[in-house]
C-alpha cells in the first residue's frame, strides 16, 4: 500500500487539492475500519505503520503543516481501533507538536483538535484533552460564531472531560449550553437534542438531582413519541431511563411500570438484539427493582430469561453466564432456597475455574457467597472451607488491611462461632474488620457501629471487662447518633 503521503511534493497543500486530500484521508481510514472488522489486524496495523513511517519522515525533514496534522490524526484513530494505545499516546505526542506549529486559521484545524481530544479521553489524560477541545472550540467560534451548532460536539466532548475531572458544575454548564444552542437553532422538538439530553440526565442522576433528571427524560421520551410514534424501539430506551430516574427519587412502582413498558416497546419493535447487552442490563435493572419491592418471583423469572438468552447464544460454558448464574443463587438465597444457591454457586465456580487460575480473586465473589449459603444449611465445615480459601486468596490478591479482606473475616467470624472455635481468635479477627472499616468508611460510620457490636458481645464472653467498657460507651453513642438521624 503506497503511503498517502508519497506523492505530496509542495509540503503546504493548497486550496484545489483540499477535497481530494479529504477524500483520501476518509477513504484511508475506511479501509483501515474494514480490515479491523474483517479481522485483518496485522493488514491494518501494517498500513498504518508504512503511513506512519513517511509522515516521520517529512516531519523530520521540517515539514509541518495541515496535511502532516490530518494524516497523523487519522493514523491515531487507526491504532485507537486495533487497540495499541501506547503507539496512539506516542503519536498525539508528535501530533500535539505539529499542531503547534500551525496557525488557527487553517483548514481542518478544527477536526483535527476535537479528535485530539477525543483520543487524549480515551486515554484518560484529561487536561491535554481539555486544552485540543478549548483551541478546537476558538476556531469553531471565531469562524460561526459562539451560537452555531457546529459548537455543540465539542462542547459535549468537552462536558465528558469536565465530568471525568470532577468538575459538574462546569460539566453542567457544558451540556446546558449545547442544548441552548440546539434549541434555537434546531428547534424545541429536534432529535438532535437527545444525546446532550441524555448525558446532561444521567449527571443529574449522579449527583442525586433525580427531579430534574426525571424533567429530562420525560423530555427524551416526547422528542422520540413525536418524531417516531410511541411504539418505536428508541420510545422505549428513552422510557427505561426514565424508570432509573423515578428509582432514583425513590418512586419504585412508577419505575417499575416505565422498565416494563419500555421492555416490552423495545422487544414488540425488534429494536434491539434479544442478546443486546444494553437490553441484558435493562432487564437485571428492572429485575433488581422487582427484588426490592417484594416482587422476587417476577425478578427471578427476568434473571432466569437472562440466563437462558445467554447461554443459548453464547454456551452454558461461556464466562459471561456467571453473571447471572450470581444474580440468580443471590435471589434464591433472599428466598431461603438455599440448596437451588449452592447448585447454581458451584456452577459458577464450574465455569470461571476454566477460565482463570486457581487463586484469580474473582473466584472469591462465588467462594464467599457460597460459604454463606453452605452455613445457612447448617453445613459449617464446608462453610469454613470456603471461607478460609477466600480469604487467603484476597489477602495475597489485595492484602491484609483491605476492605475484601474485612468482608471474608467476618464471614468466617460467623462460621467459627457456630462451630466453637476459639473465641480469642474469632475477636481478633473482629478487631481486624473494625480497624479495616475505620480506615475505609470513617470512625463513625453504620458499618462500623455493626462490628462495634459483634466485638463487644466477645469481649463479654471472654471476660474482658477492662476493653468493653471503652467500646460500649463508643457503642451507644452511635446507635444514639443513628437512632435519630433523619432519612435522606
Amino acid at each position: 500500500m503506497v503511503p498517502l503521503l508519497s506523492a505530496v511534493d509542495d509540503p503546504g497543500i493548497c486550496s484545489n487539492d483540499l477535497q481530494d486530500f479529504e477524500r483520501e484521508l476518509e477513504e484511508f481510514f475506511s479501509n483501515v475500519k474494514t480490515m479491523i472488522k474483517l479481522d485483518r489486524k496485522d493488514d491494518a496495523i501494517e498500513l498504518l505503520q508504512a503511513n506512519y513511517e513517511a509522515v516521520k519522515e517529512q516531519i523530520g525533514e521540517g515539514t509541518r503543516d495541515v496535511e502532516q496534522a490530518a494524516l497523523l490524526d487519522v493514523i491515531a484513530l487507526g491504532y485507537m481501533a486495533v487497540g495499541d494505545f501506547e503507539t496512539v499516546e506516542n503519536i498525539l505526542q508528535m501530533l500535539n507538536e505539529v499542531v503547534g506549529c500551525i496557525a488557527d486559521g487553517k483548514p481542518l484545524m478544527d477536526s483535527i483538535l476535537i479528535h485530539i481530544g477525543s483520543l487524549y479521553t480515551n486515554l484518560g489524560m484529561l487536561d491535554k484533552a481539555s486544552q485540543a477541545y478549548g483551541r478546537g472550540l476558538k476556531i469553531l467560534e471565531n469562524a460561526f460564531g459562539s451560537q452555531s451548532p457546529f459548537l455543540v460536539m465539542p462542547l459535549l466532548g468537552l462536558a465528558k472531560v469536565l465530568k471525568l475531572s470532577g468538575r459538574v458544575t462546569e460539566a453542567m454548564e457544558t451540556y446546558q449550553r449545547s442544548i441552548t444552542i440546539l434549541e434555537r437553532s434546531r428547534g424545541p422538538m429536534s432529535e438532535d437534542l437527545v444525546l446532550p439530553l441524555f448525558s446532561i440526565g444521567n449527571l443529574f442522576i449522579d449527583e442525586g438531582r433525580a427531579v430534574d433528571a426525571k424533567t429530562t427524560f420525560s423530555r427524551i421520551v416526547s422528542i422520540y413519541t413525536r418524531i417516531f410514534g410511541e411504539n418505536d424501539g428508541k420510545v422505549g430506551i428513552a422510557m427505561c431511563s426514565l424508570a432509573h430516574a423515578n428509582c432514583a427519587e425513590g418512586n419504585i412502582d412508577e419505575a417499575i411500570r416505565l422498565y416494563k413498558k419500555g421492555l416490552q416497546i423495545i422487544n414488540d419493535s425488534k429494536y434491539m438484539s434479544i442478546d443486546d447487552d444494553i437490553l441484558e442490563k435493562m432487564k437485571v435493572d428492572l429485575a433488581e427493582l422487582l427484588h426490592a419491592a417484594g416482587r422476587e418471583t417476577e425478578g427471578r423469572e427476568l434473571l432466569e430469561e437472562c440466563l437462558l438468552v445467554n447461554e443459548r447464544h453464547k454456551g452454558s460454558e461461556d464466562p459471561s453466564s456467571v453473571a447471572h448464574l450470581l444474580n440468580l443463587a443471590t435471589s434464591y438465597s433472599r428466598s431461603k432456597n438455599f440448596v437451588e444457591a449452592e447448585r447454581l454457586l458451584r456452577t459458577s465456580l464450574q465455569v470461571m475455574s476454566r477460565t482463570v487460575g486457581p487463586r484469580d480473586q474473582s473466584l472469591t465473589v462465588p467462594m464467599l457467597h457460597l460459604a454463606v449459603v453452605l452455613y445457612s444449611l447448617r453445613r459449617d465445615e464446608e462453610a469454613e472451607k470456603f471461607a478460609l480459601e477466600a480469604l487467603s486468596i484476597r489477602e495475597s490478591a489485595f492484602g491484609r488491611e483491605s476492605l475484601p479482606v474485612g468482608e471474608a473475616l467476618d464471614v468466617l467470624v460467623s462460621i467459627q462461632t457456630r462451630l466453637g472455635k476459639e473465641e480469642g481468635e474469632a475477636l481478633e479477627n473482629l478487631k481486624r474488620v473494625l480497624a479495616i472499616q475505620e480506615a475505609e468508611f470513617g470512625h463513625e460510620s453504620e458499618e462500623v457501629m455493626e462490628t462495634l457490636k459483634k466485638v463487644v458481645f466477645f469481649l463479654d464472653r471472654t471476660g474482658r471487662r477492662d476493653e468493653k467498657a471503652p467500646l460500649q460507651r463508643r457503642l451507644a453513642l452511635l446507635r444514639n447518633k443513628y437512632k435519630y438521624l433523619v432519612p435522606s
